[in-house]
């Protein structure tokens, strides 16, 4: 019985660490982009001691992590990691860019250090990874 279970670990281990590669570097991949599509440079505004930049890159960091997650799981593969995960961010991040749209103030809010406009976002934020999350496995 240990035997078998060795073996299970030793076959899967690999796939696993690479699945879950893949998976971090979209994540970072998805993050990058969002940090370029904003008005504002977060990390700056976070260097800077804005919490609210740094609220709101938490919650797009979370954000993109809950669908990739659930498309990790639900993968069989690495393709079927790559294309759900781009699906996923793609979603979140027009799902992002609406927010700012729909509150047209929000980016200057934000720079300005405002925490309401900020956990708002972030709610948003994941509202948008649930429902994203629950599409892909669904």
């Amino acid at each position: 019985m240990i035997e078998s279970v060795v073996q299970s670990l030793v076959s899967g281990l690999p796939v696993l660490v690479l699945h879950f590669g893949i998976t971090v570097a979209m994540l970072i991949a998805g993050i990058w982009v969002y940090t370029k599509i904003t008005p504002y440079n977060e990390f700056k505004l976070i260097r800077e001691g804005n919490t609210a930049a740094a609220v709101s890159l938490s919650g797009a960091c979370i954000g993109l992590a809950i669908p990739l997650a659930f498309c990790m799981a639900a993968s069989v593969n690495v393709l079927d990691i790559v294309l759900w995960g781009i699906a996923a961010i793609v979603i979140q991040l027009i799902g992002f860019r609406v927010t700012d749209w729909l509150l047209k103030d929000l980016p200057s809010r934000i720079q300005s250090g405002e925490m309401g406009p900020a956990i708002l976002l972030v709610a948003i934020k994941f509202s948008i990874a649930s429902i994203n999350a629950a599409a892909i496995t669904g």
